[in-house]
């Protein structure tokens, strides 16, 4: 195993969901900035754009890392190797800057402007925790039956059906749009897929 550090914001800093995932693998997190602009995804989670001029306030976390963690973070990230224009994020190398003012380079997931989604919302300011403060991500607002039901569709493997015998959760996952009705079976809708990855 060796060491890297990684620049992070939305649910892979400290308290949130991907940050405790990877609690065996810190060595170390700082409170870190860097030059870009923040949107805010359907599902509620913040992406970084290398483009802007926005402070944007993260963490630089060093992990121990082998290639099998790299790579899960990078599927997570959806990084095409092949051609990263036609990955949802690529991975590069980034100049952050820690809060004492020192430089240092990091890997950074920079999402790909060509697939952020028409209802994605810029954060003015970079300030992408007043955001989640202020309206707290779809997986936070979900009841313990929604996201067991989430979980089930989400595994499915194929076309095998998944039955709903509670008429009103069936309405809140639609009303909701995190499931679509294909007729004789129900499926994840994108945002539903999205709300899916964020909770695995």
């Amino acid at each position: 195993m060796t060491t890297m550090r990684f620049f992070a914001i939305g649910s892979w800093t400290e308290g949130m969901l991907h940050f405790e995932k990877l609690k065996n693998f810190i060595v170390s997190y700082e409170t870190a900035s860097i030059a870009g602009s923040v949107y805010r995804l359907p599902v509620g989670f913040p992406v970084y754009l290398d483009q802007g001029e926005d402070e944007v306030l993260g963490q630089l976390i060093e992990l121990k890392v082998d290639q099998t963690l790299v790579s899960l973070m990078d599927s997570f990230h959806g990084v095409h190797f092949v051609d990263a224009a036609k990955g949802l994020h690529q991975r590069i190398q980034k100049t952050v800057k820690k809060m004492s003012g020192q430089l240092e380079q990091a890997q950074v997931y920079i999402f790909n402007p060509k697939k952020l989604s028409k209802k994605a919302q810029l954060i003015a300011g970079g300030s992408w925790q007043d955001s989640l403060a202020l309206n707290p991500p779809v997986t936070a607002q979900l009841t313990e039956k929604q996201v067991g039901y989430i979980l089930k569709l989400g595994a499915v493997k194929g076309r095998d059906i998944v039955p709903i015998n509670d008429l009103s959760l069936y309405r809140e996952l639609i009303k909701l749009e995190l499931i679509v009705d294909k007729g004789r079976r129900l499926a994840l809708s994108s945002l539903g897929k999205e709300v899916y990855n964020h909770l695995v």
